[in-house]
This record gives structure tokens, C-alpha cells and sequence, in this order.
């Protein structure tokens, strides 16, 4: 399980983690608090759904949510590095999505996860397309973003 080798790759770094989630709403974090002895890795997060609070509490630049529109690289990208700033973490996690079943466009369909994580010296940003329902989004784009965070990781 990936929230398993993450805490235990944080525990052996002595870093922690934070995680920025919007589609996810707080599953990312329910799944690494759900192993006993979270509490020495995660520091927190920012269930952020609202654009307003993206803005606010994350920083996202307005600019970048107006012409990239919430659910893009950049805005997930933003978000990552911003939680792990405003938490005080050594990485942080971000995933800003399309769960559906509403919500989907041509250009970004529902099942569409940006998901990015960065410990201030490296960034990842993927763009993934899930199927399922929005149970199977968020459960995939939740499973996906521990495994990036472990990517973040095990760069040297």
C-alpha cells in the first residue's frame, strides 16, 4: 500500500508531508492518518474546493485560475508548493480534479486529475484521466497522489 511506504519513507528522511486536495476532499489524508503513527509525518492539510480558497488560503495567483482554470498543471503545481509553505512541511501534495458525474467538458473531461507534489527542490505535476464513476476518481487520483509524493521522494 502506498500510504504505507510513504510514511515509512518520511519517517526515514525525518520529513513530513502536507497535502492541498480539492476533487479528493480529504481522502489523500484520511488514508495516510488512517495508519497508526501518522502523526510524526503528516502535518496537515487544506481541503480547498472553492477557487476563493485556493486563492486565500493557498495563494494561487487569481490570474492562473482565470485562464488555466482550477483543474490545470499549473494550479496543481501552485497549490503543492504553496501547502508545503504554509504548513511548514518538507513536501507537499496537491490534487485538483474533474470527479463527476457533473462538471466535465470537451476539452477537460470528467475523470481529469492534475496531481502534483513538490519538496522545494523537485516538482512533479501529472495529468491523469480516470475512469469510473466519482467513487473510482477519487479513490485512483488518491491511491496515485501518495504514489507521486513517494516519487517526490526517492529523487536524488
Amino acid at each position: 500500500m502506498s500510504a504505507t511506504k510513504l510514511k515509512g519513507l518520511l519517517e526515514e528522511r525525518k520529513s513530513t508531508v502536507s497535502f492541498a486536495e480539492s476533487c479528493t476532499g480529504g481522502l489523500v489524508s484520511y488514508t495516510l492518518t488512517s495508519l497508526p503513527g501518522s502523526s510524526s509525518v503528516f502535518r496537515g492539510s487544506v481541503v480547498a474546493y472553492s477557487d476563493d480558497l485556493k486563492e486565500s488560503i493557498l495563494k494561487v495567483d487569481p490570474k492562473e485560475i482565470q485562464t488555466r482554470g482550477a483543474v490545470s498543471e499549473e494550479v496543481a503545481t501552485a497549490m503543492a508548493r504553496s501547502v508545503r509553505e504554509v504548513t511548514a512541511s518538507d513536501l507537499g501534495v496537491s490534487v485538483s480534479g474533474i470527479a463527476g458525474p457533473d462538471g466535465g467538458s470537451e476539452g477537460k473531461p470528467v475523470g481529469l486529475v492534475f496531481i502534483a507534489a513538490s519538496d522545494g527542490r523537485h516538482t512533479i505535476c501529472e495529468r491523469r484521466l480516470f475512469p469510473g464513476d466519482r467513487e473510482d476518481v477519487r479513490r485512483a487520483a488518491s491511491e496515485r497522489a501518495l504514489a507521486v509524493a513517494i516519487e517526490v521522494l526517492e529523487m536524488e
